[in-house]
């Protein structure tokens, strides 16, 4: 069959110069559109620096706050990171376990209905708010006893986490070529040496891919701590069994302040919280891109 019979008629060439013209059109656009949004974000960055230049010190990280201080002591934040990296830290190791495992098993054994349910669960759980899971905490642990404390912050960020891990590592396993798991299976290789064998090497780019990505979306929470751990001294503790300031937390205090001085330190702390997590999302996209790179062979 002819390509005219088969197009059902002469190839429309005298549209060629309208669908470029579209085409043009449509690049401008998105090129103005990614322009905006990179504007976006360095007119945010640039705010908040400008804001908190003034405060942009060594002594935010390594001094601590004097509460009631009338004098020019230096003074910073100190407390309020060493409480972010604990209860952040203690959130990811309780979360990217149980994420990972889950994943494993929804993308490697359970059957087409379990991995069904068990997926729907884990979506509703990405999209519950994060005050609500603040609640959650504060009336099953905190309001029953024992108080605020770190733990109990990690927990509630845990679980924010938790389903973000999974469902990114559920995409990154989708991904690996089923004609490894096949070859490794043909060699007569259990299915579980095959997954940590085959399957997790391939994948473990994009797993730490979701894993940076979840620890910078939870570093700013604030909502669930104001429930388990806010109430909180001056002093700098890395007791997770005391509650413990955070950065998102201190920014919140701070800027019901009063004091110009207390204004800036939090814009500065703001500035140092932005650059961490676009740090962790221009790591997640470097680790993204050479996972890609490494599951098709390149």
């Amino acid at each position: 069959m002819s390509a005219q019979g088969f197009t059902g008629g002469p190839l429309q060439v005298e549209r060629l110069p309208q669908r470029k013209a579209v085409n043009l059109v449509m690049e401008l656009l998105a090129w103005l559109t990614a322009v905006i949004a990179i504007a976006v974000l360095g007119i945010v960055v640039f705010s908040v620096a400008r804001r908190g230049w003034s405060e942009l010190s060594l002594n935010l990280l390594t001094k601590p706050p004097i509460p009631f201080s009338f004098t020019n002591a230096p003074q910073g934040l100190a407390n309020a990171f060493v409480g972010t990296l604990v209860i952040v830290g203690i959130a990811a190791l309780m979360a990217l376990p149980f994420g990972i495992l889950v994943a494993i098993y929804l993308n490697e054994f359970a059957r087409p209905s379990v991995r069904a349910s068990i997926g729907l669960t884990i979506d509703v759980l990405a999209g519950v708010p994060a005050i609500v899971i603040g609640i959650f905490i504060y009336g099953l642990l905190v309001a029953g006893g024992g108080g605020q404390s770190g733990i109990k912050g990690a927990l509630a960020l845990a679980i924010l986490m938790l389903p973000f891990v999974a469902r990114t590592t559920i995409e990154v396993l989708a991904l690996v070529p089923n004609s490894l798991r096949e070859a490794s299976l043909g060699l007569g290789i259990p299915q579980w040496r095959t997954t940590l064998s085959i399957v997790l090497p391939r994948a473990i780019g994009g797993i730490l891919t979701g894993t940076v990505l979840a620890v910078a979306r939870v570093a700013g929470e604030t909502a669930p701590l104001l429930f388990t751990s806010s109430l909180v001294g001056a002093h700098t503790s890395w007791n997770p069994t005391h509650a413990l300031l955070t950065v998102p937390l201190a920014i919140f205090e701070l800027s019901e302040s009063p004091d110009p001085k207390d204004h800036a330190r939090a814009w500065a702390a703001a500035f140092v919280l932005l650059m961490f997590i676009l740090l962790a999302s221009l790591t997640a996209r470097w680790l993204a891109n050479r996972s890609a790179r490494k599951i098709a062979g390149r």
